[in-house]
């Protein structure tokens, strides 16, 4: 762990909501529009088999909105919490809470997707002293695409962002890609995978180059009349897992995963 000099500022949430009524009032305009047409909503939770005592358990509660559709593109808003859990202190011991904001607009050409994002993630301790914030704010573009063919599904999004600004970190720019797909068994029961790439650009100021982290899972869906739950096994490379440590681990998860239809 790399001490810190100094008092750092926590990114100002000013800046994201700007984008936003800018991304709105520059959303273009169409005569078909829709509001609240669409949303989506997740509760995840898995099991790490990690040797470090802060990491046991892994769970995500969080959802998307789609807050207009423009018939040409749509905005939308991301919100999510991530509580990591060990076993350090307590058998069930939580460590961290994580959140996600996430605001963009987008144009539609076919079956591609191409968006503006912005993209902010702030990181905190549970029960552990720390005074320093911990989060950053980014601005980017997405690319999404999904299709079927027979019982198969795919989709595939690409995002390449860069920091605007940040505090306690020496991140500079981010490019992820992720895909996933799904086969249909029979009604009701599909295998799903998924697998995702993140590399991360830094400045230097850790003495450290680009980071690279990425996740592979597979599991079972089982589709309900509300909702759908997936069961997987995971192996995943994370980037800088505890926030005040700058590192990679690796570890191997098994979980389940609730979705809304």
């Amino acid at each position: 762990m790399t001490p810190e000099r100094g008092r750092q500022r926590s990114p100002d949430l000013k800046p994201a909501v700007l984008v936003g009524i800018m991304l709105l009032v520059l959303a273009p305009p169409a005569t078909a529009q829709t509001f609240l047409p669409k949303y989506a909503f997740h509760l995840d939770a898995e099991h790490l088999a990690s040797d470090d005592v802060r990491f046991s358990w892994d769970a995500d509660l969080g959802g998307d909105l789609d807050i207009l559709d423009y018939g040409v593109g749509r905005a939308t808003f991301l919100a999510n919490y991530q509580v990591v859990v060990g076993n350090q202190f307590r058998r069930f011991d939580a460590n961290q809470g994580n959140y996600v904001l996430e605001g963009a607009v987008s144009a539609r050409a076919r079956r591609i997707e191409l968006a503006t994002v912005f993209h902010h993630v702030s990181r905190h301790l549970s029960d552990r002293a720390k005074r320093q914030a911990v989060d950053w704010n980014m601005l980017g573009a997405r690319v999404t695409s999904a299709g079927t063919a027979g019982r198969l599904t795919l989709r595939g999004q690409l995002d390449a962002r860069g920091v605007l600004e940040k505090a306690s970190v020496d991140y500079r720019w981010e490019i992820t890609g992720e895909v996933g797909s799904g086969y249909e068994i029979r009604p009701h029961v599909m295998f799903v995978a998924a697998s995702d790439l993140r590399l991360l650009g830094t400045d230097g100021t850790r003495d450290r180059g680009t980071q690279v982290g990425g996740r592979g899972e597979a599991g079972i869906r089982l589709e309900g009349a509300a909702g759908a739950v997936e069961l997987f096994v995971a192996a995943e490379r994370r980037v800088d897992p505890y926030p005040t440590e700058f590192y990679t681990d690796t570890w191997v998860t098994a979980g389940f995963r609730l979705r809304s239809r």
